[in-house]
């Protein structure tokens, strides 16, 4: 099944196909840094460690005790992994497995 998000439009089909032709790390850091500004960054890897805490069960208060997150930022993020477009779990489990092969 191919996902179509109501958001999406040229514009954001261009950024989709501008990340997917990335080649390695220092390609996504370099965009990364260029696209967006350090807060916006520090903000989303924040959301994927929520989205990773709260997929061990962690607790909320421990959750905004270790990364520093409101509790509306992990009330959102938890939103996502319920109800949203499974787009943690895809990346979580993916990342999961790369770390697996890498072992």
């Amino acid at each position: 099944m191919v996902y179509f998000p109501n958001w999406r439009d040229e514009k954001t089909d261009l950024l989709v196909k501008a990340f997917l032709c990335l080649k390695d790390e220092e390609d996504v850091y370099r965009f990364l840094e260029d696209l967006c500004t350090i807060s916006e960054i520090k903000a989303m890897a924040q959301r994927l460690e929520v989205a990773q805490m709260l997929m061990e069960n962690t607790t909320y208060n421990m959750i905004a005790r270790e990364t520093g997150a409101s509790t509306a930022t992990i009330s959102r993020v938890k939103r996502c992994l319920d109800y949203g477009a499974d787009g943690y779990r895809r990346v979580l489990k993916r990342l999961k497995e790369e770390i697996k092969h890498e072992e």
